[in-house]
C-alpha cells in the first residue's frame, strides 16, 4: 500500500498503514479511491470534566457558562516548557481511556447542564474526524463547540476550524521563527499567524501566549501589534507559565516584571488578561471606552477564573456606555438550564 500525506497539520507527515506521523494519531488505510487518512484511536478521550468557560480559557464567549471540557492525547509540537507533556508527548493509546460516541458526548453535556463543549487539553488537529463528528451531533442539539489550538495548521484545516467551531483560542507562543525552531520543534511561526488571520475572519477568536521570562517576554510588543492589526478587540490571555518538561529547572517568571512588560500592550489592545497565578487582579473585563467593569471575575487558582457579576446590555455591550466588548454567544449564567438573560448584578471594580 502506498503511503499518504497527512493534511491535518502543517507538518504534512507521510503516513503508512502503521501510522508514521509525528503526533502518532493518524495512519493510512486502503479504500476504494486509494489510500486515505484514518484516526488510529477514533472517539477516544483522556478526560472529560465540567468547568467554567473562563477556565478553558474563554472570557468573551458566553461568559459565565458551564462547559463540558474534552481532552485527548498527542500534539504536533514539542514545546520544551510544556506543562502538559505527559499528554502531549507520551504514547497516546494508554492515555485514551474513554471511548465515547458523539451522541454520548452530547448527552453527557446536556445531563450536566452545560451550555457548550470545548476541546481544550491537547492539540485538536490530532483528532479532527472525531471532533467533526462531535460538532455535527452538537449542532443538532443546539450546542456550540470550541477548541484551543496551537495554530500550526495548513490553510485548509484553519478554514475547516473556522466553519466548524463557534469559538477558537489560538496560542501564539513567540514571534520569531528562531524561537519556534528552538523551543517548539517546528521551523516557523508563520503558519500560526496565518491560522489566526483566517479564523479572525470566520469565527469568535481569542489568543493565548504562555510567557517564560527570559525566553519570550521580549516578544510581547510584536505579538500585541499583530493582534491589534487584526482587531484590537480580540482578547489576549497572557499566562505566567511555570515551565516543566525539558525546562523544569528554569526560574519561575516574576509576576511584576511580566505585568510591567504588558503595559504597552494595554495601550493598543482593549482586552489584555494576565493570569496563571493565585490572586490575579487582571482577569475582569473592563470597558475600553468608559473604564467600568463589565464582567467581574475572580481568580480561583492558576489558570482558573470564574465570572461573578455582569454589567452588560442584553446584546452584550457595556451597560454603562454601550461600547462594543466583542462578546459572542447567547447570554447564559452558570445555572441557566438553557439560553436566557444575563444576571444583571452590579459589577464592582476588581
Amino acid at each position: 500500500m502506498s503511503d499518504v500525506q497527512c493534511t491535518y497539520c502543517a507538518r504534512r507527515c507521510r503516513l503508512s498503514e502503521g501510522g508514521g506521523g509525528y503526533c502518532g494519531m493518524y495512519a493510512a488505510a486502503n479504500g476504494p479511491g486509494g489510500p486515505s487518512i484514518v484516526e488510529r484511536y477514533p472517539r477516544r478521550y483522556s478526560s472529560l470534566n465540567v468547568n467554567h468557560i473562563e477556565s478553558v480559557p474563554f472570557f468573551h464567549f458566553q461568559p459565565g457558562s458551564r462547559t463540558m471540557v474534552l481532552g485527548g492525547a498527542g500534539c504536533n509540537l514539542d514545546c520544551r516548557y510544556c506543562s502538559n507533556a505527559h499528554l502531549a508527548r507520551s504514547e497516546p493509546e494508554p492515555l485514551l481511556v474513554y471511548e465515547l460516541a458523539p451522541e454520548r458526548v452530547v448527552r453527557l453535556t446536556q445531563q450536566h447542564g452545560c451550555h457548550n463543549i470545548a476541546f481544550a487539553i491537547n492539540e485538536p488537529s490530532v483528532a479532527v474526524p472525531t471532533l467533526m463528528d462531535v460538532v455535527d451531533c452538537a449542532a443538532a442539539a443546539g450546542l456550540p463547540v470550541g477548541v484551543l489550538t496551537n495554530g500550526y495548521l495548513p490553510a485548509e484545516t484553519a478554514r475547516l476550524f473556522g466553519q466548524a467551531f463557534a469559538f477558537v483560542n489560538v496560542s501564539i507562543k513567540g514571534w520569531h521563527d528562531a524561537f519556534y525552531a528552538r523551543n517548539t520543534g517546528v521551523p516557523s511561526v508563520k503558519p500560526v499567524l496565518r491560522t489566526l488571520e483566517i479564523l479572525a475572519e470566520m469565527t469568535h477568536v481569542e489568543v493565548s501566549t504562555p510567557i517564560v521570562q527570559g525566553l519570550n517576554d521580549d516578544d510581547i510588543p510584536a505579538i500585541a501589534g499583530f493582534i491589534r492589526d487584526l482587531n484590537p478587540l480580540i482578547p489576549w490571555h497572557v499566562f505566567r507559565l511555570l515551565p516543566e518538561y525539558k525546562m523544569a529547572d528554569a526560574a519561575r517568571p516574576n509576576v511584576d516584571v511580566v505585568n510591567a512588560a504588558l503595559d504597552g500592550a494595554r495601550e493598543i489592545l482593549a482586552f489584555v488578561y494576565f493570569g496563571n497565578f493565585v490572586g490575579s487582579q487582571w482577569v475582569s473585563t473592563r470597558c475600553p471606552q468608559c473604564g467600568s467593569t463589565a464582567v467581574k471575575r475572580i481568580n480561583l487558582s492558576g489558570c482558573a477564573s470564574k465570572a461573578v457579576a455582569y454589567a452588560l446590555t442584553v446584546d452584550h455591550r457595556c451597560a454603562a456606555c454601550g461600547a462594543d466588548l466583542n462578546i459572542s454567544g447567547k447570554a447564559v449564567t452558570w445555572h441557566s438550564e438553557d439560553e436566557g438573560t444575563w444576571a444583571m448584578q452590579p459589577a464592582r471594580s476588581a
